[in-house]
């Protein structure tokens, strides 16, 4: 198996014996763009290869390597890996290695544009805390159904037992460092 996304995308449209074309009209994105995709010649936005995933019936994680275990005390900015992506929405990052055995778990969340602030969200209730730092963009946190804006260098720390969730509902990335306790990757 490829690690490089074109490869990948290749591998599985003809392992489903699809065609470029088949493809194509499945996303609404051009034979050639596709085509420039699978040889690594083009870079592909996330919302491209979310539509790309639905047509494959493969979930986007499929196209990013697992994360290799790594009791290293210190994890360079360029080491750093895309853990999980959820809903095509959020990229969560680890800021820590060997995570499993640690009580708090330290991400970079990149929430992408998203403008429709009249969507529904789900709400989530946990136990524990959560802690968050806006790095850039504008960040909305909604805390028992009242809603608060975030600008960069603003921080949150609440109960994570209040129902909460968050969003961007701007037209630009927003970029936060979420902690959380319990962290629940700990192996017990």
């Amino acid at each position: 198996m490829s690690n490089n996304i074109g490869e990948k995308i290749k591998e599985l449209r003809s392992a489903k014996k699809m065609t470029l074309k088949d493809l194509s009209e499945m996303t609404d994105l051009s034979i050639g763009f596709l085509s420039q995709v699978e040889r690594g010649l083009t870079a592909l936005a996330i919302t491209s290869l979310e539509k790309i995933a639905r047509a494959l019936e493969v979930d986007l994680s499929y196209f990013f390597p697992i994360k290799k275990k790594s009791s290293d005390l210190v994890v360079r900015s360029y080491e750093r890996e895309l853990f999980q992506i959820e809903n095509g929405q959020f990229l969560h990052y680890h800021l820590s290695n060997d995570f499993e055995n640690k009580d708090l778990l330290p991400r970079v969340i990149e929430l992408l544009p998203n403008p429709d602030d009249n969507r529904t969200l789900d709400q989530y209730q946990h136990e524990g805390e959560e802690f968050i730092y806006v790095l850039e963009g504008i960040f909305t946190l909604i805390i028992n159904g009242e809603k608060y804006e975030l600008f960069p260098g603003d921080t949150a720390h609440f109960d994570s037992n209040n129902i909460h969730n968050w969003a961007n509902f701007t037209s630009k990335t927003t970029k936060v460092i979420v902690v959380n306790t319990p962290n629940g990757f700990k192996e017990h």
